[in-house]
């Protein structure tokens, strides 16, 4: 059987977010502790089973860690930074498929997905590390406006990455509890 996790890598531990602090240690708090939730509902399972649906949605695990990748490349890379899309988003051809972020992921493996994930999260992480080393920290307007909406800054879109990872977490429960009965944690 094929897992999504290696006999090296450890599960996944969730750290609770700071009950105290400053600001940006909480949003971060939140926004890792909500990307730990969905990596934790994906992990140890088969390909075939992060390529499940639950009925009568089309979301599957795989299509959610892909779709979240996708996200935070979105709105960290191409939105606080004003990139262009670095591939595998680059080639894609968004008017023929709104939802390939989703349907494309049957064709990757769990490694593939998990590394897809990881690496954007990592850099996520590194360009908000940077943002947060300037003197406007949590209020750097990002370079990039969203389509006919005035301009966002870094604390906007951690509280977004905050809202999306949790509903998206949401959905992770109720897709795993379908796929093995694992519920909880």
């Amino acid at each position: 059987m094929t897992t999504s996790t290696s006999s090296s890598t450890p599960p996944t531990q969730r750290v609770a977010p700071p009950e105290q602090g400053d600001e940006a240690a909480q949003l971060r708090g939140y926004v890792d502790f909500l990307r730990d939730s969905l990596r934790m509902k994906a992990e140890g399972l088969t390909a075939e089973q992060l390529h499940t649906r639950h009925e009568p949605s089309a979301l599957t695990l795989g299509g959610l860690l892909k779709h979240l990748a996708f996200v935070e490349h979105w709105w960290f890379s191409c939105v606080l930074h004003g990139r262009d899309f670095a591939e595998p988003w680059a080639s894609v051809d968004w008017d023929a498929d709104e939802d390939w972020d989703y349907n494309s992921a049957a064709a990757d493996t769990p490694a593939e997905l998990f590394a897809l994930f990881d690496a954007t999260i990592a850099e996520s992480d590194r360009i908000t590390d940077e943002a947060l080393a300037t003197p406007e920290g949590l209020d750097t307007i990002a370079v990039r406006h969203p389509a006919d909406e005035d301009p966002v800054n870094l604390r906007y879109i951690l509280l977004h990455m905050i809202e999306e990872h949790g509903r998206h977490a949401g959905h992770a429960d109720l897709i795993r509890e379908s796929i093995d009965g694992s519920t909880g944690e």
